[in-house]
């Protein structure tokens, strides 16, 4: 998605948000007698589940396993997903990255887990590369990481020598798989 395209949905949402207050405010009455009639514990449980979802907003969610050509490697984990913000830009406010890389090849090479995060800045959405080793057929590499203002999510998972760095042919060839992107 685009930053003129988010803009765009954003300002959608503010035109929605503001005609729902205009009819609000032209229709006191109807207000008065719907809520005359309500439930106490209905009010107070929306109310309650309203501050819930824009507060907390705490969410689990599992990805992969995703396997490099041949499977000669595998990568799986969990994202924790806090407080989803859609005031300007569609952001989570912390994400939380973990997982295991395997290696699944028996001769000198490595399993890599890269991982490309775009997050707010401003008005920009500049993204950063974060990427984890496994160089040990059988026993997987565990990581975590933590990323804040984050707009999307993306993996590849490539096998390789043993280097410091992936390969420029690991990061830029080929497709990179959507973890999660904010809406």
């Amino acid at each position: 998605m685009t930053l003129a395209r988010t803009l765009a949905l954003a300002t959608a949402a503010l035109a929605t948000a503001a005609t729902a207050a205009t009819a609000a405010a032209f229709a006191p009455a109807a207000n008065a007698t719907a809520a005359a009639f309500a439930p106490a514990t209905a009010a107070t449980t929306a109310g309650t589940a309203t501050e819930i979802t824009a507060s907390a907003g705490t969410s689990a969610k599992s990805w992969g396993a995703y396997y490099a050509p041949r499977r000669a490697a595998k990568a799986l984990g969990t994202l924790t997903i806090t407080g989803e913000d859609h005031a300007t830009l569609p952001t989570a406010d912390f994400v939380r990255i973990s997982g295991k890389v395997y290696d699944n090849t028996r001769r000198s090479s490595c399993g890599w887990a890269l991982f490309r995060i775009t997050y707010r800045d401003g008005d920009q959405l500049p993204f950063r590369e974060r990427w984890v080793r496994d160089c040990t057929y059988g026993s997987p590499t565990r990581f975590s990481f933590r990323q804040s203002d984050v707009y999307q999510i993306e993996l590849k998972v490539c096998s390789e020598p043993r280097a410091s760095r992936p390969s420029a042919n690991c990061r830029y060839g080929g497709t990179w798989k959507t973890l999660y992107l904010s809406k």
